[in-house]
């Protein structure tokens, strides 16, 4: 019984971890480099349009 919840403790803590890793790293990006990247995706789509 206590292993299960030992389980579920570290799940819900690495969950929690990696979802703050992520926020982490996009708040340390630089905002030139999402720019080029949405515009680029856009831009790569229309491009294949007839």
């Amino acid at each position: 019984m206590l292993a299960r919840r030992f389980t579920i403790v570290c799940l819900l803590l690495s969950l929690f971890g990696m979802l703050f890793a992520i926020l982490v790293a996009e708040a340390g990006r630089p905002a030139r480099a999402r720019d080029v990247a949405s515009s680029c995706q856009f831009d790569c789509l229309n491009h294949f349009r007839p």
